[in-house]
């Protein structure tokens, strides 16, 4: 099993790869999809629009909502294309990462100018090796 500081790492140099070649401007459904399609060529698992239940106050609520891609069942990526991140994208990701139980997640901005200004980290409960 890749540890999960190497996988974080080959999914931003494929996110960088594809931001220089499409450049900012497209649907967010397509960086996804290439995305995808990048991280399985290099023997990835890769969970699109995967749905996740939610459990509340004894409520099972199944679909609660969808993350865009779950790589190697354990780093959430969920994809933006908006002018800026906010703290709300972020909170949404920690959202996330909470009932899958997951330490990492990724959020990426793919409208920013470049792809490294649109790259943020969001940790749970994370614990490095």
């Amino acid at each position: 099993m890749i540890p999960i500081d190497e996988l974080s790492s080959i999914i931003l140099e494929e996110a960088i790869a594809i931001h220089r070649e499409f450049g900012p401007g497209l649907f967010e459904s397509v960086y996804e999809s290439v995305l995808a399609g990048r991280l399985r060529r290099r023997d990835l698992k890769v969970d699109r629009q995967l749905q996740v239940k939610a459990v509340f106050d004894g409520v099972t609520y199944d679909p609660a909502f969808k993350i865009d891609l779950l790589v190697d069942d354990r780093l959430v990526v969920e994809i933006k294309a908006v002018e800026k991140l906010s703290q709300t994208h972020a909170k949404q990701l920690l959202t996330y990462l909470r009932p899958l139980k997951q330490p990492v997640g990724l959020l990426l901005n793919f409208s920013e100018a470049t792809m490294k200004d649109g790259i943020r980290r969001v940790v749970n409960d994370y614990k490095p090796q």
